[in-house]
């Protein structure tokens, strides 16, 4: 991989390390500091393991008072922060660098209030994803974004990535299921924007501040939106011969105005790879699969799963399998959530993140594959198809510099290739490191400023999560 580059580190924090550590010991509680080089390892890099870099420090406050304390000291001491969550990042979002103090939020990690009444839930940063449906399940709630990392990633994650997942589809990405934020800017002052209320006043800065990779400011709290379990939810197994019959296949189906809950695309790598792992009873005698999956009540899916049948039948489907118990979907479920930690298994990999039309997905993927071959690596193409968010796994043997120089070559043409179509770089992962020098190829400079100018107003100096998103020529402190 390419060396990881950063704005120059500045000198005059480097030279007083040890009294900013001591001035740190003096205001956190004991264990809400990292500071000895061993201790920091883990805090080097995220998922996008490629680039790794230690911190100056981390602290691991517990509540927003105390972030409110780390971020005023930062500032008076023009130091860089770097917000980090669960540290699943798959595009290099929490990765600091030398300056840098780290501020970890994973001790604050407490559901705070369940309103049924208002349908929302007040929780903190650290809590996560999947802890929230696993809080109010009993009672017939959910919520509902849920990317393949849920076990694990954050809210505060979520909201500076604007996630998705499966559902996303039906029950849009985590910018139309947050309802409110604590954030504390930083020069330490803390602000609330929106609430339990459907609209709330003035400029829409919580459509401003999720999706904003900790540029803006460090989430403390979230209310987010509950949704009622649905009467009954089906998924459903089709097989193709080829990637570009199901690919046109998921176009058809949106094009009808049929609107599943989540339709899910892999490909026959991504197919026996996840069935080698979970054994999920996929057909490994097609060339691709999608996953659809509808809700409803008994009459509505078999209505909705009749006309899905159809479309996929002019599409030339192979296979066609409906889960016929609760076992059967989650093994169906199991074997597409683990397609990222059982692709680990087999080979390194680089995860993308690019989203197209939906109306390009067969020319995408047919490119896709003459991308791969003419750099001679293999892809495992698994993704969210009903919004074109594609996640196409490149493996590659990352103790080989040339073939890892190759797989973020490949990867990097992949991504051009979905704004050339009229998509965008980044679906749920975010920018961060991994796709900041392509911003360039998406947006125009007049528009690049004015996105920094954006940050600026909230940031002036760039000390928030500085290195990411913008390319570096492009804010020179």
């Amino acid at each position: 991989m390419n060396s990881i580059k950063f704005l120059p580190p500045r000198d005059s924090v480097l030279s007083r390390r040890e009294e900013i550590i001591s001035q740190l010991k003096a205001m956190l509680p004991r264990g809400s500091l990292v500071h000895e080089p061993r201790e920091l390892v883990p805090f080097e890099t995220d998922a996008f393991v490629s680039y790794k870099q230690m911190p100056l420090a981390v602290v691991l406050p517990e509540n927003t008072a105390q972030v409110a304390a780390i971020m005023s000291f930062c500032y008076r001491n023009s130091i860089p922060v770097v917000p980090r969550g669960a540290g699943t990042s798959l595009c290099g979002g929490a990765i600091p660098q030398p300056d840098a103090i780290v501020v970890g939020l994973s001790k604050m990690n407490v559901v705070l209030d369940v309103d049924y009444e208002n349908r929302a839930a007040v929780v903190q940063a650290g809590v996560t994803n999947l802890r929230i449906s696993e809080h109010v399940g009993a009672d017939g709630f959910f919520y509902a974004p849920d990317p393949s990392s849920q076990l694990a990633c954050t809210i505060g994650g979520n909201i500076g990535m604007n996630s998705g997942g499966a559902h996303c589809l039906k029950y849009g990405v985590t910018t139309n299921n947050l309802l409110g934020v604590k954030m504390v800017l930083i020069d330490g002052t803390i602000i609330e924007l929106g609430g339990k209320h459907l609209d709330a006043a003035g400029y829409d800065l919580l459509g401003l501040v999720c999706g904003s990779e900790g540029q803006l400011g460090i989430i403390t709290e979230a209310t987010v939106r509950l949704i009622a379990t649905p009467e009954g939810c089906r998924p459903v197994l089709f097989g193709f011969e080829t990637s570009e019959e199901a690919g046109a296949c998921v176009s058809e189906i949106i094009a009808s105005g049929i609107i599943p809950v989540a339709i899910e695309f892999m490909d026959k790598q991504a197919i026996e790879i996840c069935e080698a792992f979970a054994g999920a009873g996929y057909p490994l005698d097609v060339g691709a699969l999608l996953i659809v999956e509808i809700e409803g009540s008994d009459p509505e899916m078999d209505d909705m799963l009749s006309r899905i049948v159809d479309i996929a039948g002019r599409n030339s489907v192979k296979t066609v399998r409906a889960s016929q118990t609760a076992t059967e979907a989650a093994l169906i479920w199991k074997g597409r959530k683990s397609a990222f930690g059982a692709t680990g298994r087999i080979a390194d990999y680089i995860c993308m993140d690019g989203t197209v039309p939906l109306s390009k997905l067969p020319y995408v993927l047919s490119k896709i594959a003459e991308i791969i071959d003419r750099f001679g690596l293999r892809v495992a193409n698994v993704f969210h198809a009903g919004d074109g968010n594609m996640h196409p796994l490149i493996l590659f043997n990352a103790n080989d510099p040339e073939d890892a120089a190759k797989a973020e070559e490949a990867g990097n043409e992949i991504l051009k290739l979905c704004v050339d179509v009229g998509g965008c770089l980044t679906g749920e992962h975010g920018v961060g490191i991994e796709k900041r020098d392509l911003m360039r190829h998406q947006y125009s400079d007049d528009e690049l400023n004015q996105q920094m100018a954006v940050r600026s107003a909230f940031d002036a100096e760039w000390l928030l999560n500085p290195s990411k998103v913008f390319p570096l020529e492009g804010r020179a402190i």
